[in-house]
């Protein structure tokens, strides 16, 4: 009996360059996304109430204080982020220019989503997480075939 690997659609695995390249991509995606995730729930509080306080994001993420803070922590280091005391975070240029891009990728992935029948919700929760890793040509070809639906 022969063991084969498993293979691609295309019946052959990719070049070992190619494939790690692939790989490092998803890594790099997952690094980020939480911080992602971040600056855009502190820019969507922060237009919704004018404030955004870690306990309030920490609820909405339904995590810990202490996580909250934590993250909250290497947004600052980042550049994405200040914090005033007793007046809760605030985000950088840089941090809002993120949360811009973040938010419009996540609306374009919602719309493909529902355009193609998923519901509502999940069409929601998905792109939650497709949204950090969806490629810009990906993104862009999403966009097209939405705009070509009408």
């Amino acid at each position: 009996m022969t063991i084969r690997p498993a293979i691609t659609g295309a019946g052959e695995l990719p070049a070992e360059p190619t494939q790690a390249k692939r790989f490092g991509k998803t890594r790099t995606a997952q690094s980020t996304a939480l911080l992602e995730d971040y600056v855009e729930m502190i820019s969507d509080l922060l237009g919704a109430g004018g404030e955004a306080r870690p306990t309030d994001i920490a609820r909405r993420f339904g995590v810990s204080h202490a996580t909250a803070i934590k993250t909250i922590g290497r947004l600052k280091r980042g550049g994405l982020a200040v914090a005033k005391p007793y007046r809760g975070v605030f985000l950088t240029e840089s941090g809002e220019k993120l949360a811009e891009r973040v938010r419009a990728r996540h609306r374009v992935v919602v719309n493909l989503l529902l355009a193609v029948g998923v519901p509502t919700e999940a069409a929601e929760q998905d792109a939650e997480g497709l949204e950090h890793h969806v490629s810009d040509a990906t993104l862009a070809a999403f966009g097209r075939f939405l705009r070509e639906r009408g």
